[in-house]
């Protein structure tokens, strides 16, 4: 499904503006107590739109956070313009569930292999976030993992046009976190964007990444 607009051009309706997480809060040690442990919290769902499937396509991503020198950073993709769904867009690698997969760790872990060539014996899986609509017809559950270097990457080029890391920090940060909406002809449709450097990373992305920001604040 292609998108009958371009978030680019959008003004920006407004600025989230919470404060940026605390560096203790972005540690793996950390990370691994909040998602072995959450505390009450409230996801901030979006509004699905735009769904032609009556049943949602059952679908897993990897939150892959890479441990750096520097800090934590978050890998993830641009997909090639070619796809049916989402094209062009910044993701996390992931993808839809099949039969065999047993679970949605599983379902994660299989497409990141397929997508990125990031093997499971480098990624610690933390936990998942939960399941997230997109306006695709996609419910998505987000698994949180932590990545030990060195590995390769090798991106599959009918899916994946360039793999790339963004620092935890900039991500976890309200005042980079933009709300911005369209009018559709299913109705109005708000969502967020997180630009970072040349890449534009919004939708069903950014919205997984304010949960993400909401556990871990809370």
């Amino acid at each position: 499904m292609a998108i009958a607009f371009d978030p680019q051009q959008l003004a920006i309706d407004s600025i989230a503006g919470e404060a940026a997480l605390d560096a203790m809060r972005l540690t793996p040690d950390w990370l691994r107590q909040r998602l072995a442990y959450p505390p009450h919290w409230q996801p901030e769902m979006t509004q699905d739109f735009l769904s032609v499937r009556a049943i949602p396509v059952r679908a897993a991503v990897l939150i892959a956070m890479v441990q750096r020198p520097q800090g934590l950073t978050i890998l993830l993709t641009l997909r090639t313009q070619h796809l049916s769904s989402h094209a062009g867009q910044v993701s996390f690698p992931g993808g839809r569930s099949e039969a065999f997969d047993g679970s949605s760790v599983v379902t994660a872990l299989r497409e990141t292999q397929e997508e990125v060539g990031l093997a499971s014996e480098h990624i610690e899986v933390l936990g998942c976030l939960p399941d997230y609509l997109t306006g695709t017809g996609y419910q998505v559950t987000p698994v949180v993992g932590l990545v030990m270097p060195p590995f390769e990457l090798r991106a599959d080029p009918s899916e994946v046009a360039e793999i790339f890391e963004v620092p935890l920090a900039f991500l976890m940060d309200g005042l980079n976190h933009q709300r911005l909406s369209v009018e559709l002809p299913g109705g109005r449709r708000s969502f967020y964007a997180m630009p970072y450097e040349r890449f534009y990373i919004w939708g069903a992305t950014a919205g997984m990444l304010r949960n993400l920001f909401h556990l871990l604040r809370a």
